[in-house]
């Protein structure tokens, strides 16, 4: 009794439970509230790393990059815990997930800088060390304040709109080719699903159930198997990767996937190469955003703010940047600081100990490999959290000043213009080249920074030059 007293004394010192009103109970239920909300990116990630999301390959191993997200969230997560002690969790990032296999993935294939998927973590590895070296040496500010308040809302709100689509057209509701246009048949089996697993989803989140997310995935993975049963003959079911996989998941506990596919195998030196460059600062500039955001959304909903800042906040941005370096190194894309998290904190986690407790969940996953594998290869199954996470991002827009026209047609220019290109650094682009040009057009320079005008002025020559070379 007095081991179990002391060493609960210890957690107590170590995290200051008491101090922030906290306990034990209170943390292990908000840490594991808070993986059941964002556990659904173990399931996304391998699929949209490895291109079976969008019916292609990258040339990125499914399995490797399930072991490589889980040890980088694992990884991530912990260090915030222990090193800034707050209960925000880390995983790779949805948006930034996207850019890289939509992205840069290609443009590196297209610029013949080297194997497309190993520049592309080249890409991300040096993002991460600049945000290592911005977070060590609190050049952070600088970066956030050359962008507006408006532009960082309007990437969410972009990126929110463009993974909402992805999910539209995974599920088969609508086709992306020459057109944009709708699937007559919504009794198909895909839609099916996709719709069960979105209604269920978005009525379980508005019924403020923990993890709805998680939910709706069961939820739609058991119709899709059900249907299999009742509609045997169906070249829409049967012919799913997910029903080819459903005598390897019935062994829930297996080894978890090798990691040797993508340890390591980032290429930094085509990653420095000129075409790629643009790309290493439109991760940095995501990853600062979404962490800075995240970090004070939870925070202030939390109540760790004080007097308008965040104690301990370098500590927990630098946990952010070596997430992302080391993740590279293990074989996935940006590492960034969960939303979700405030989940469990709704649960009442105050402390960093919630935070490990996420951690070694995240762990624990690696262990139901084939689940995940069977789950991740049926697109309808995981469509609808893409367009419940979308419609999380677009809510942003409220943040958008629309009454200042040099505000507002950079914003829209980057929400319509990330899903209409169907690329997310040409979308930014858009608004970045824009908003520095409107605003001294206008006589307002000085609402302008100048690291802005740099930006704008890089990205016109990349435009004018590099990216015309490479489309040529």
């Amino acid at each position: 009794m007095r081991a179990n007293v002391s060493e609960q004394s210890a957690l107590d010192r170590f995290f200051g439970l008491t101090a922030n009103g906290s306990n034990l109970h209170r943390e292990l239920l908000g840490g594991c509230v808070t993986f059941l909300a964002m556990s659904y990116i173990i399931f996304l990630q391998p699929a949209v790393l490895s291109g079976q999301l969008f019916g292609s390959h990258t040339g990125l191993d499914f399995g490797a990059v399930m072991t490589a997200t889980c040890l980088a969230a694992a990884l991530a997560t912990a260090i915030m815990a222990l090193y800034a002690r707050y209960p925000i969790a880390q995983a790779p990032g949805m948006g930034e997930n996207f850019f890289f296999v939509l992205t840069v993935v290609p443009a590196a294939a297209a610029a013949g800088v080297g194997e497309g998927w190993q520049v592309a973590l080249g890409v991300v590895f040096l993002s991460g060390v600049l945000f290592v070296l911005v977070s060590l040496f609190g050049l952070r500010e600088l970066i956030l304040d050359a962008i507006s308040p408006g532009m960082k809302n309007a990437i969410a709100v972009g990126i929110g709109l463009f993974i909402a689509l992805i999910g539209f057209q995974n599920a088969g509701l609508v086709r992306v080719d020459q057109t944009l246009s709708m699937n007559p048949n919504l009794a198909s089996p895909d839609l099916l699903v996709f719709f069960f697993g979105l209604l269920l989803t978005a009525v379980l989140q508005i019924r403020g159930v923990r993890g709805s997310i998680l939910w709706g995935i069961m939820a739609a993975t058991l119709l899709a198997l059900l249907l299999r049963l009742l509609l045997p003959a169906s070249p829409a079911v049967a012919e799913s990767m997910l029903l080819t996989r459903f005598e390897v998941a019935s062994r829930l506990v297996s080894s978890p996937p090798s990691l040797a596919p993508t340890f390591l195998k980032m290429d930094i030196a085509g990653a420095l190469t000129l075409p790629m460059l643009p790309f290493i600062l439109i991760f940095f500039v995501m990853d600062v955003f979404d962490t800075t955001g995240t970090l004070v959304g939870v925070s202030q909903h939390a109540g760790f703010m004080r007097d308008g800042r965040l104690p301990r906040a370098s500590r927990a941005m630098l946990s952010d940047a070596v997430g992302t370096v080391t993740g590279a190194c293990l074989g996935t894309s940006t590492v960034t600081s969960f939303i979700e998290s405030a989940t469990g904190i709704d649960q009442g986690a105050r402390t960093g100990l919630a935070g490990l407790v996420t951690a070694a969940l995240f762990l624990l996953a690696l262990f139901v490999s084939p689940l995940v594998a069977m789950v991740g290869s049926y697109p309808p199954i995981t469509a609808p959290a893409l367009v419940i996470v979308g419609a999380l991002m677009v809510r942003s827009v409220v943040n958008v000043d629309w009454s200042d026209l040099g505000e507002a047609l950079p914003a829209l220019l980057v929400m319509l213009g990330i899903p209409a290109t169907y690329s997310i650094a040409d979308g930014i682009a858009l608004g970045l080249i824009a908003h520095p040009l409107l605003k001294l057009a206008g006589g307002k320079h000085r609402e302008i920074h100048w690291i802005a005008i740099v930006m704008a002025v890089l990205l016109l020559l990349y435009y004018a030059f590099v990216r015309a070379a490479i489309s040529n």
